[in-house]
C-alpha cells in the first residue's frame, strides 16, 4: 500500500489544480465553515470537510499542532491552519504549492526552532528528475489579514540537484539542538541525510546509503538525548539505529520483520518513552493479519522485540504512534476496525504488565474512510486526525475525539 498511496499523491495534484482552478472564482467565503465544537459527551466529530477546492483534498499526513492549540496540516497541494475561534474550528489555507521549483505534494509538516514550518515535498523541484525538496513556511509580512492568509515559501534544498543525494523525501523531517535538519529518501536504496544551516543555503550531507534489504525508508526519523537516529526502512523490513562516531555513522540494525505471527511493512516511524523503548506499528501479519503493535527494548547491549497487540482487520496503521505523558499509545488504523474502512485506537499499559486495547471510533465507508496520518495529542487531551476520503464533499475530513 505505500506504493499505491505514492501513486494516488500524484494523481491527485492534476485534479487538484483543475478543482483551483473552477473555485478560484467563487466566494472565498466557503472556507470559512465554522463547525461546532462537540460537547464533551460527544466522543468523535468531524471538524472539517474539504472541498477539492483551495482548502485541499484527500489528507493523509499527521497533524501538527501549536502551543495555542492550532492545528497545521496539508491536503492535496494546499498547507493549512486551523483555528478554532467563537463556538467552532475555521480552516485557513497558508500556502498552496504549484509545482515546478517550487515543489508539490508537501508531506508531514514540523515547527522549527525559529517557529517556522519546515517539512518534505514529494515532488517538484528539480525539472530534470521531480525528486522532491525540503521547504520553510513563514508568514508573509506584506499579506493582508483575509481568510486566504498566504505564507512564503523557501525552497531549502532540492533533490537530484546533485549525483547522489537522493530522492522522493517521503518521511518528514527533525531538527537537532544546533538547528541542523534530518531527513531520509526513499528512491533507490534511500539515504539519510543532514541539512546543516549556513549563510545564504543549507549544506546536505549523506549520512547513510541504505544497503539491500535494509533500504527503502518511508517514515520519519525520531532522535534520543545522545544524537543517535532511529528509524524503520525497506516496506518496514527493519528497525535501525544511526549513531554518530568520531569516524562518521555507523548503521545497527535493532529488528529484522519476516512477515507471518511477527508482523510486516511498518511503513510509520518510531516514538520513544523516557526509558529509551521505542514503539511502533505494522501494517499487516500478526496473528490476525492487521498487523501488529510493537516495542523495542534496550537490554543486555542488544534489543527485545515484544508483541504488544495484534489488530485485527485489513490493513493497520500506516503512521507513526502517539504517546502520552502517562505511556499510553494512540494510532490509526488504515482499514481495520469493524468496517474495514479505518479506525482510532488507545493502547494502555496496565498493572499486570499487560496492555489494554480501547477503540475509540471505526470509520465507515458511509461516511468517511482510511485514516492514513496519525493520532495528534492537544495539551487537554483531545485527538484530532483527519481521515483520507469520504466527508460531505468526499474529499476527505479533519476530525476530533475529546476525552
Amino acid at each position: 500500500m505505500a506504493n499505491a498511496a505514492q501513486e494516488h499523491r500524484r494523481a491527485g495534484n492534476s485534479v487538484f489544480r483543475m478543482a483551483c482552478a473552477v473555485l478560484a472564482a467563487t466566494s472565498m467565503l466557503a472556507l470559512a465553515v465554522v463547525l461546532p465544537r462537540p460537547a464533551q459527551a460527544q466522543n468523535y466529530q468531524v471538524i472539517h470537510n474539504f472541498t477539492g477546492g483551495l482548502d485541499g483534498e484527500r489528507p493523509f499526513n499527521t497533524l501538527t499542532v501549536d502551543r495555542s492549540g492550532n492545528l497545521y496540516g496539508s491536503a492535496g497541494n494546499t498547507v493549512f491552519k486551523m483555528i478554532y475561534r467563537g463556538s467552532g474550528w475555521v480552516l485557513n489555507p497558508l500556502y498552496i504549492f504549484t509545482g515546478g521549483l517550487g515543489g508539490e505534494d508537501p508531506l508531514q509538516l514540523v515547527f522549527g526552532p525559529d517557529g517556522s514550518l519546515y517539512g518534505p515535498a514529494g515532488g517538484g523541484g528539480d525539472p530534470y528528475c521531480d525528486c522532491g525538496l525540503v521547504f520553510r513556511l513563514r508568514p508573509s509580512p506584506t499579506s493582508p489579514r483575509s481568510v486566504l492568509n498566504y505564507w512564503n515559501e523557501t525552497v531549502l534544498y532540492t533533490f537530484g540537484s546533485s549525483a547522489g543525494d537522493g530522492a522522493y523525501p517521503y518521511g518528514g523531517v527533525i531538527f537537532d539542538k544546533a538547528g541542523n535538519i534530518y531527513g531520509t529518501t526513499e528512491a533507490g536504496d534511500g539515504t539519510a541525510y543532514e541539512l546543516s544551516p549556513s549563510p545564504g543555503q543549507w549544506t546536505e550531507t549523506i549520512i547513510e546509503n541504505f544497503p539491500y534489504p535494509t533500504n527503502g525508508p518511508y517514515s520519519a526519523m525520531i532522535m534520543d538525548a545522545a544524537g543517535n537516529l532511529y528509524g524503520t526502512t525497506g516496506d518496514g523490513t527493519v528497525v535501525y539505529e544511526l549513531s554518530r562516531t568520531s569516524y562518521g555513522w555507523v548503521l545497527t540494525v535493532l529488528h529484522t520483520f519476516t512477515g507471518g505471527l511477527g508482523g510486516n511493512l511498518a511503513y510509520g516511524g518510531l516514538v520513544m518513552d523516557s526509558a529509551g523503548n521505542l514503539y511502533g506499528a505494522t501494517a499487516t501479519g500478526g496473528t490476525d493479519g492487521g498487523g501488529v503493535i510493537f516495542k523495542l527494548s534496550p537490554y543486555g547491549g542488544g534489543w527485545t522485540f515484544q508483541i504488544l497487540y495484534n489488530l485485527i482487520g485489513g490493513e493497520g496503521p500506516f503512521n507513526s504512534l502517539t504517546l502520552d505523558a502517562a505511556g499510553n499509545l494512540y494510532g490509526t488504523t488504515f482499514a481495520d476496525g469493524v468496517n474495514e474502512a479505518g479506525s482510532v485506537f488507545e493502547l494502555s499499559p496496565s498493572s499486570g504488565g499487560g496492555w489494554t486495547y480501547t477503540d475509540l471510533h471505526d470509520f465507515s465507508f458511509r461516511t468517511e474512510w482510511f485514516p492514513e496520518g496519525g493520532v495528534t495529542l492537544d495539551a487537554h487531551g483531545n485527538l484530532f486526525g483527519t481521515a483520507e476520503q469520504g466527508g460531505a464533499y468526499g474529499h476527505g475530513v479533519v476530525w476530533e475525539i475529546t476525552p
